[in-house]
């Protein structure tokens, strides 16, 4: 078999799974999603005049997602924010998308748990520690300096979710149609008005009445 009949085969092998992964998709219910609620948000001048965002996520974790981590799957937890600016003759405008994941994994040979975002991590000897930790977003900086006026107003959303879709391809097929696999939050979406006062004031906060 020469080379490009073998390339032409795997395109089609990965062609029929994706039709396959489709129609799985399609035929299968809805499954509720198991909520993360996001708690005090909170977006704070920091101290090289950016923003940065913290808020606090309460949800609990399944028994089945417990189980697959044990076993050494990585489970990618993604936070996605984005600004977007009100346009009454065209479209909002978005001024911000960003999105910063979390890489929760189990290492058998040190019995630990990892928590990692970029190149950073930190290590855990239980898998309620690594959950604390990740719960906790501190300090995301969402904005560079000189990046949004002092005194403009925006509309800003956030939401946070187990990414299902960097799982292995035979947890994907799972996840259509068990909902122990499905963790996310509503996005919360509130009126955000950039501060005008410097770093060493008091916090802008939005608080959960406030974002919905």
């Amino acid at each position: 078999m020469t080379g490009s009949t073998m390339r032409c085969c795997r395109k089609l092998a990965e062609l029929l799974h994706t039709l396959v992964l489709a129609a799985l998709l399609a035929l299968s219910p809805v499954v509720q999603a198991a909520e993360i609620d996001l708690r005090g948000i909170q977006i704070t001048p920091a101290e090289d005049g950016g923003l940065v965002l913290a808020t606090d996520l309460a949800f609990d974790f399944s028994p089945r997602l417990e189980e697959a981590v044990g076993k050494g799957l990585t489970l990618h937890f993604v936070a996605e924010f984005e600004l977007t600016r009100p346009r009454w003759y065209w479209f909002d405008e978005r001024v911000i998308q960003i999105r910063q994941t979390w890489r929760l994994t189990y290492h058998a040979l040190t019995r630990q748990y990892r928590l990692s975002t970029g190149a950073l991590h930190q290590s855990f000897s239980s898998l309620d520690e690594a959950l604390r930790s990740l719960s906790r977003i501190r300090n995301w900086q969402i904005a560079e300096r000189d990046r949004l006026a002092p005194g403009e107003t925006f509309d800003a959303g956030l939401r946070v979710r187990l990414d299902t879709s960097q799982l292995p391809k035979p947890f994907q097929v799972e996840a259509l149609s068990n909902k122990d696999w499905i963790l996310s939050s509503d996005w919360k979406r509130w009126s955000f008005t950039v501060p005008r006062v410097s770093a060493a004031v008091a916090p802008v906060m939005t608080t959960g009445e406030e974002a919905k």
